[in-house]
């Protein structure tokens, strides 16, 4: 049995990617089931944001008077 990645064989290749994928398949099915699937019936809701009074900002104390 040869224990290095360097010298193996093309079906040694095959088993690491296989194995791979399948891990990879399994924790995104998991991520997708552990997702909250509660129904109590608040649903998400578009909040309109409207733009105010225009504001100056500066580093100082002093009052802008325009």
């Amino acid at each position: 049995m040869n224990h290095s990645i360097y010298s193996a064989d093309r079906s040694t290749h095959l088993k690491i990617v296989v194995v791979a994928l399948v891990a990879g398949i399994a924790v995104a099915g998991l991520g997708v089931t552990a997702r909250s699937t509660s129904d109590d019936g608040t649903t998400q809701t578009a909040r309109v944001v409207k733009a105010g009074k225009p504001v100056a900002i500066t580093s100082s104390n002093a009052s802008l008077v325009r």
